[in-house]
């Protein structure tokens, strides 16, 4: 009898302390309901229906001149734009140095130029970013951007370069794709998108 005692006032204890626990709060997202997903998702390399692309996301808030506001979120934009075209130039042109001198000792001066047109490269591709999208977060009044550069774009940017060499020109055009896909996956690793 004692057992039963004990066993029923275990679980009306049990109940008790269920019925008071309180539910789990809810984290407030960062966003508005209704963000737009390139929002939350950030800047990186992507592939969607325009093919592989590179998107970088600025924002801007406090500016009370509409205008300068805009500006300056499309500036922040293309900056993350170009924070990510630095990463992948670095990618390709680490991959490009790696394997030439494999092959070819010596090259040392070679890689310098190359390095420095991969940046030149990179600062003329951004004049062909295009922004795609724009949000105001209503309970901030923040102003997200949405800035776009397709792979092709970057390129038709190297193809059209006269500072690379015939042989970095070819090597890029046939490492670019699969350049992509590891950027994106090490921005996703690093970011957790």
């Amino acid at each position: 009898m004692n057992v039963v005692r004990l066993v029923m006032v275990s679980a009306v204890a049990v109940l008790v302390l269920a019925a008071c626990a309180k539910k789990a709060p809810e984290v407030p997202s960062a966003y508005a309901p209704g963000a737009p997903e390139w929002v939350v998702k950030g800047s990186g390399a992507f592939e969607s229906d325009h093919g592989k692309v590179f998107y970088g996301v600025g924002s801007a808030s406090g500016i009370r001149n509409a205008s300068l506001l805009r500006m300056t979120a499309q500036n922040r934009a293309r900056n993350e734009l170009a924070k990510i075209l630095q990463v992948y130039t670095a990618s390709l042109m680490k991959d490009y140095m790696a394997s030439t001198t494999a092959g070819e000792p010596g090259i040392s001066s070679e890689e310098q130029h190359v390095e420095a047109a991969i940046k030149t490269v990179t600062s003329q591709t951004l004049s062909g970013v295009e922004i795609v999208d724009t949000w105001m977060d209503p309970r901030t009044g923040e102003l997200f951007t949405l800035a776009r550069l397709d792979l092709d774009a970057f390129t038709d940017a190297i193809e059209k370069s006269r500072d690379l060499d015939a042989k970095v020109k070819d090597y890029i055009r046939r490492n670019a794709e699969r350049l992509h896909g590891e950027l994106d996956r090490e921005l996703e690793r690093m970011g957790g998108r």
